[in-house]
């Protein structure tokens, strides 16, 4: 369902799924491991899409994605055949698909971290700056806004994120804080108190 107007948000979200997910040690991807009745992506992309986005970027990579999850008018898929070079490459693809989109803004986290909400996802695409970046409890997370200014200034490659560029050029970021949490599911340690 496409959001209507007045609940949309700007800019266009980027939901970064496409890394190995090596650390889980589980019998599937982190991304596809139950978390209560759904799966952890399933979470992710359930905030991103209540959060009244027009369209959502899904970069993929390391593994196939039951096309099922996807199926939805406003999201768009684009493969990063560069996945094993870092999230930057994914970040990369993400934001030529936003620039194809139309769109200047693009409000990006990821797909392992299922309990940031909608509202978290709301505030920072609404906030008025080059960078804009959530924080929980003071600390820095997911998701960051980034307008078409900086995307430049990015890395090209490695696991950085923006996190370089927040650090260098602190005067264009402000932080949103936000509910919820931006913790990470990279092990089976990390699920099992959600479970």
């Amino acid at each position: 369902m496409t959001p209507s107007p007045s609940t949309s948000v700007p800019g266009v979200a980027v939901l970064l799924v496409a890394g190995a997910g090596s650390r889980f040690g589980g019998p599937t991807h982190k991304l596809l491991a139950p978390l209560g009745n759904t799966t952890v992506l399933e979470c992710s992309l359930a905030a991103v899409r209540e959060a009244g986005f027009g369209s959502i970027v899904v970069v993929t990579g390391a593994i196939a994605i039951p096309p099922e999850m996807l199926e939805d008018p406003t999201i768009v898929v684009r493969h990063n055949a560069g996945w094993a070079r870092g999230q930057a490459t994914s970040i990369n693809v993400g934001l030529r698909a936003v620039a194809e989109l139309g769109s200047s803004v693009a409000v990006i986290g990821l797909g392992d971290q299922p309990f940031v909400t909608a509202s978290a996802w709301r505030d920072v695409a609404r906030a008025e700056s080059p960078i804009a970046v959530a924080t929980y409890d003071g600390t820095r997370g997911n998701p960051v806004r980034l307008d078409a200014e900086v995307w430049p200034l990015l890395p090209t490659t490695g696991d950085v994120g923006a996190r370089e560029l927040m650090r260098l050029r602190p005067e264009l970021v402000r932080e949103v804080a936000c509910a919820g949490s931006a913790a990470d599911i990279d092990t089976q340690e990390d699920l099992d108190p959600w479970t």
